[in-house]
């Protein structure tokens, strides 16, 4: 259907009873001469309007808002109601204007008190304004035009706002009734007419208006909904300044606005033209101009304020006179027509004359701290002003920033691709055929697209690098139906095979596509890799187990294959000594000799730490009284050791170093042995002084040897 809401058609009615001619009460000085008075001139009285006055001022200001943001597509319809009712104009888009009007209003005049209110209703404004919505605008018969045999469904909506002086609320409830029956004929007339329409929903806003220090005999009501098609709203306002706060809150309402309220604006002064004072002057436009303020929430702005007796806020923005070239400010998101609230004032004429001449307004956010901020510029096209709203963060037509930011620097590695398929796949498309819920209820599409699309994201890594089995061709098959609501036989033989494939790779010893991104050294061994890629997958199919008996079949079956028999466990242990040999093989000549002269001295060390403790124990037996003084030895040295060393040809390494240290350090703790000193090619001959007392000969002693 095509919308056409409510504020497409806008009815005013308004009571011109003998009643309204009455006095609203709010005084008004009329005489503003209190300066360079001539001596013996009596001011003149404060001065009324009547209720009729205050009425037809509410309901201009009304129109010239609407006017002013909606030249286009939102209508207005005034009729007066006494004896009779009386239309102003119609819904062609020529009689749109404040000038057609206020000529007409001109005709009519004031109400006449001396007429006979017996004879007068409001009655006869509320049924000619249900007539008037039954009427097609110029809108509405271009669309129903383009629709053709479709043409009911476009849509026709409207509100009605009644301007009247209420006796009570059983009058206020009659008066609904009245409304609400006036629809249901109109609309049976309607129906089989080609040059009316029927009325699919109407919004009733009744507005008692009373004078000032009287009390009200009508209460205000919030909105009701008395049928399937009127809605009624009761608003109980004092006449004057009153009833045009309350008009300006109903057309923010109405027509989705909201207000900025521009501060700082230098203006001279009549008074003193070399000075200047600051003034304010508060903007309506429409509410998407307000977006880019949500986003700066938090952010230390601080222009946000409510205006007195007023409903909605405004927000406040600073008149900036920035030192920037034109060339450097943000791109333009969006233009809105503007409408002053008080059109009249001074500061608002200056405002307004100042951008019809050709200039423009930046203006800033109030920041609690932080740089400036501007955000929007005023600037008039063709004769109309229009806020401009800037980008105040980064372009939208620059390219968009990485989602995230890690540790390492952004992420780049995205599935941007598979992500594109994703999205061809999860679409949104019309669709034609109804389908039923197995309660025997009617499937809503909508929530089927949610469905699917839950089942799709339920593992769906974002990027490259976490995910293994997405980056196998081999287990696309399984990954492309294990989704699905429900599996066929085909489907679960196709998952099994891919399963069994998988197994079969592993056994090959067939490298994964792992990504070593952000990783020291090789990377994970082969076996530890395909661990990685079963437990995903098993991630993977347990995400979508509890979707149908076929689904546990799939998952039962890549269960037993991961289950591997005591052999297989043999075999992989084989493999894994296998590659450590040839790590071991591939590691350059160089890295050896390191990992060479590095044991060599960790034997050095743990020499000399068992030197230490040698010592250590030594000289507590020594300590003691009855232990005997222990020999002088030696620690027990290699020969090749004790050789003379041998000059370097390069620098002395670290072992070089050590044992010579060692050696050094030994020579001078110890005597060295009589028998070592006295020996013959390192032997020595023992108890010799046996032979010589004995005087034995051919008596071999024993020998030994000691190294």
């Amino acid at each position: 259907m095509k919308t056409f809401s409510e504020s497409h058609k806008t009815v005013f009615v308004v009571d011109h009873c003998p009643y309204m001619s009455e006095s609203c009460r709010q005084h008004v000085e009329f005489d503003m001469l209190t300066k360079n008075r001539t001596q013996g001139i009596i001011p003149l009285a404060p001065i009324s309007k009547s209720l009729w006055t205050c009425a037809i001022e509410a309901s201009m200001e009304y129109c010239r808002i609407m006017y002013d943001i909606f030249p286009f597509r939102k209508l207005v319809n005034f009729i007066v109601s006494d004896s009779g009712s009386r239309t102003l104009n119609s819904w062609n888009q020529e009689d749109q204007n404040l000038q057609e009007l206020m000529a007409a209003l001109a005709v009519i005049g004031p109400p006449n008190p001396r007429a006979d209110p017996e004879c007068c209703s409001i009655l006869h404004g509320l049924v000619e304004a249900v007539e008037s919505l039954c009427k097609i605008t110029d809108y509405q018969h271009e669309s129903r035009t383009e629709l053709m045999e479709n043409a009911d469904r476009v849509a026709n909506r409207g509100r009605i706002i009644c301007i009247t002086n209420a006796k009570s609320d059983s009058h206020v409830q009659m008066l609904e009734d009245c409304v609400n029956e006036t629809i249901h004929e109109h609309n049976k007339l309607a129906a089989g007419s080609d040059h009316l329409m029927q009325i699919q929903k109407c919004h009733l806003v009744l507005i008692h208006t009373y004078p000032v220090g009287e009390d009200s005999l009508v209460s205000d009501r919030p909105k009701k909904e008395l049928s399937n098609v009127l809605i009624s709203e009761v608003h109980s306002v004092k006449a004057g300044r009153h009833l045009s706060t309350k008009l300006n809150q109903l057309v923010q309402l109405h027509f989705d606005l909201a207000s900025t309220t521009i501060t700082n604006i230098p203006m001279k002064e009549e008074q003193h033209a070399n000075t200047s004072a600051n003034y304010d002057v508060e903007l309506l436009h429409h509410k998407e101009a307000h977006v880019e303020f949500n986003k700066s929430a938090g952010e230390g702005y601080n222009g946000s304020s409510s205006r007195e007796n007023c409903l909605k806020e405004t927000v406040t923005l600073k008149w900036c006179t920035p030192r920037t070239n034109s060339v450097e400010l943000h791109y333009c998101t969006g233009a809105f027509r503007i409408s002053p609230v008080d059109v009249n004032s001074r500061p608002s004429s200056c405002l307004t004359n100042f951008l019809l001449n050709g200039r423009s307004v930046l203006l800033e956010q109030p920041r609690k701290s932080g740089s400036k901020v501007i955000s929007h510029m005023l600037s008039s096209h063709g004769g109309e002003i229009f806020l401009h709203v800037l980008s105040s963060s980064r372009s939208i037509l620059e390219d968009p920033p990485s989602i995230s930011e890690g540790c390492g620097g952004r992420v780049t590695d995205y599935r941007i691709t598979d992500f594109g398929e994703f999205m061809r796949e999860n679409r949104l498309m019309p669709f034609a055929e109804p389908r039923y819920c197995m309660d025997g209820g009617p499937e809503v599409p909508l929530e089927r697209a949610k469905e699917q699309l839950e089942r799709h994201t339920r593992y769906w890594p974002m990027i490259i690098s976490q995910t293994t089995i997405f980056n196998m061709q081999a287990v696309v098959p399984l990954a492309s139906v294990i989704v699905k609501e429900s599996l066929s036989e085909e489907d679960v033989l196709n998952c099994q095979k891919t399963i069994y494939n998988l197994v079969d790779m592993e056994r090959k010893n067939d490298p994964l596509p792992i990504s070593t991104a952000g990783t020291r050294g090789k990377g994970p061994k082969r076996d530890e890799q395909y661990r990685i890629m079963w437990n995903e997958l098993e991630t993977l199919v347990r995400a979508h187990v509890r979707g149908s008996d076929r689904h546990q079949r799939v998952m039962d079956c890549l269960m037993a294959c991961r289950s591997k028999p005591p052999e297989e466990e043999e075999r992989k242990k084989r493999g894994r000594k296998r590659e450590d040999k040839e790590e071991k093989a591939e590691k350059p000549p160089k890295e050896n000799e390191h990992e060479k002269k590095w044991q060599e001295s960790e034997r050095v060390k743990s020499v000399l730490d068992r030197e230490k403790e040698d010592l250590a124990e030594a000289e507590v037996i020594k300590d003691s009284p009855d232990s005997p003084e222990p020999p002088n030895k030696k620690p027990h040295i290699m020969v090749e050791d004790t050789g003379p060393a041998e000059k370097s040809k390069g620098p002395m390494s670290l072992l070089s170093l050590w044992s010579s240290r060692i050696n050094t350090a030994n020579s001078r703790k110890h005597q060295e042995f009589v028998g070592r000193l006295n020996s013959v090619n390192n032997k020595a001959e023992l108890y010799q002084h046996l032979k010589e007392e004995n005087g034995a000969e051919g008596v071999e002693n024993g020998k030994g040897s000691r190294q």
